[in-house]
């Protein structure tokens, strides 16, 4: 069976079926903060919507990462490297990409298991 969690009439934050999970692209709710506090935000709310499916960030089988200027790729990395488990890090991909608001800097989207 599939499992929504927090729906409005476009889409999911949360989609759960059998042992998987997968979040929608989170973006920072507060996008006045620079790449470091946006890309933290993002990771605490995956951390959360992880947790309502019942998983965790060791549990992350795959990331999708897009930054609205790769020349920041270094400063999100440092989050992100203080962030993941580094005994499970999942494949991930990160590419530049214009994202869906000016002041948007990272969306970041992820896969994990539930069980």
């Amino acid at each position: 069976m599939i499992e929504r969690q927090h729906s409005n009439q476009r889409m999911s934050q949360l989609v759960s079926f059998a042992n998987l999970c997968w979040t929608a692209g989170q973006v920072a709710k507060d996008p006045s903060d620079d790449i470091a506090g946006q890309t933290r935000q993002i990771l605490a709310q995956i951390d959360a919507l992880l947790a309502d499916a019942g998983s965790h960030k060791s549990q992350l089988i795959s990331a999708n990462i897009w930054l609205a200027d790769i020349a920041q790729f270094a400063q999100m990395n440092a989050v992100w490297d203080d962030w993941v488990d580094s005994d499970h890090p999942p494949v991930r991909a990160c590419v530049e990409s214009r994202l869906a608001r000016p002041e948007l800097l990272v969306e970041i989207q992820v896969v994990a298991v539930t069980a």
